[in-house]
């Protein structure tokens, strides 16, 4: 098995700045994937200056229920529009058989407009704010995405690893400690329906504007795992993130650490395919 990391940026599509970050850092060969976010208006016009990087960078969903509005209308989870926090949907999907119909309903829309918009299927599904490991998220996901698609086309994210690892890497370890446990199963329910998956995760930041990003994301590589994979948030801000998301002020610091980043040579940056091989 190869060795290296994946270093996947989340969010594409949901402003034109922090779609400006990534299209660039893509440019420059600093990622190796990106999800994005299909129920955004900036998708369909963003896509085709995405579908480029196909052959050099994993594609694929991001899974978005906590932000904005969905693609059809969800009058049980987003009754006036705008899809709830994460503690809405955690807590309407596990108990709400009706939340959940609305739930794999829209995860199916924007699977659609992924695929409308470049033409092929997503090189993995992850979840904005961790969404797709919630307990009534994570069966209607999986089950759709083994009807959908081939055995072994695709991957999902596991935001767990170890504590040891995450006590290790010294950064937001609690954070990182709760998101683990949020996924507990969620790797196991995956493989038992024939999906990949990376093994091994890192990101979690406090998203704090004075920290040295580049060390972090230096610390997020000790003990990684055989399939590594770091998320991050790069990002140009824009008017339009501060009405969206609490991630604002790190966004350019991201981009500029890791346009800076020079990977250790003995774990460079690779695609999903390339570490699994």
């Amino acid at each position: 098995m190869a060795k290296g990391f994946i270093l996947c940026a989340d969010d594409f599509a949901l402003t034109d700045g922090a779609s400006r970050a990534i299209l660039d850092l893509l440019q420059r060969g600093k990622l190796t994937a990106t999800g994005a976010m299909t129920n955004r208006p900036h998708w369909r016009r963003l896509a085709p200056e995405l579908r480029p990087f196909a052959d050099k960078a994993d594609l694929g969903l991001h899974l978005n229920l906590t932000c904005a509005a969905p693609l059809s209308a969800m009058p049980r989870l987003a009754p006036g529009g705008t899809l709830p926090d994460l503690k809405e949907v955690a807590r309407a999907a596990a108990t709400s058989p009706a939340v959940r119909k609305e739930i794999a309903a829209e995860i199916t829309r924007q699977l659609d407009a992924f695929e409308e918009a470049l033409g092929r299927p997503p090189d993995f599904v992850d979840g904005h704010q961790h969404v797709h490991v919630l307990p009534g998220v994570r069966r209607a996901l999986l089950d759709i995405l083994v009807r959908r698609y081939p055995a072994g086309s695709l991957y999902v994210r596991d935001p767990a690893d170890s504590a040891a690892a995450i006590r290790a890497r010294g950064v937001a370890v609690a954070k990182a400690l709760v998101i683990a446990g949020l996924a507990t199963g969620f790797r196991g329910a995956a493989l038992k329906r024939g999906l990949r998956v990376n093994r091994g995760f890192s990101g979690v930041a406090p998203f704090d504007p004075q920290r040295d990003f580049g060390a972090d994301l230096a610390r997020f590589l000790i003990q990684p795992g055989p399939c590594h994979l770091v998320m991050c948030h790069p990002g140009f801000v824009d008017d339009e993130l501060a009405t969206l998301d609490p991630v604002i002020a790190t966004r350019p610091v991201e981009h500029a650490a890791i346009a800076a980043f020079l990977p250790p040579p003995d774990l460079p940056l690779r695609r999903f395919a390339a570490l699994e091989a």
